[in-house]
């Protein structure tokens, strides 16, 4: 069997665009969970992909403790299934909430310009009389 790869700290960091100081976070949150030799840190490729998952999971809107859970369930009942059930659902909150967001920030935008076009017309109403 072949030997499975192992990563550094900075390896991580580096492919990632991440500190290494966010790496020890997930770590201290339970997210990761490297092999420690004396004070080094060694990553397996089980981590690697979960730091890959994390980062996922940030940008598309999930929190830290829904991330672990998310992980959390991948291991324990209702397993794989369930894990992808949950992130099913949070993927539709989370569309229908940034959905409306975009629907918000254009009522908002439209409301800046129709106020704006009257403030230049006040103005030039108030310049042409001066």
């Amino acid at each position: 069997m072949p030997e499975q790869p192992t990563y550094r700290i900075s390896d991580l960091a580096a492919e990632f665009d991440v500190t290494a100081r966010s790496i020890r976070f997930y770590e201290d949150q339970q997210l990761l969970s490297p092999e420690r030799i004396g004070r080094q840190r060694l990553f397996h490729e089980r981590d690697r992909v979960r730091l890959k998952l994390i980062l996922r999971g940030k940008r598309l809107g999930f929190s830290l403790a829904e991330i672990r859970e998310i992980f959390d369930m991948y291991d324990s009942a209702p397993g794989e299934a369930g894990q992808l059930r949950y992130v099913i659902e949070s993927l539709n909150q989370k569309r229908a909430a940034l959905r409306q967001q975009r629907e918000d920030i254009d009522i908002v935008l439209q409301e800046m310009d129709q106020l704006d076009q009257q403030l230049h017309q006040s103005l030039a109403a108030l310049e042409s009389t001066e």
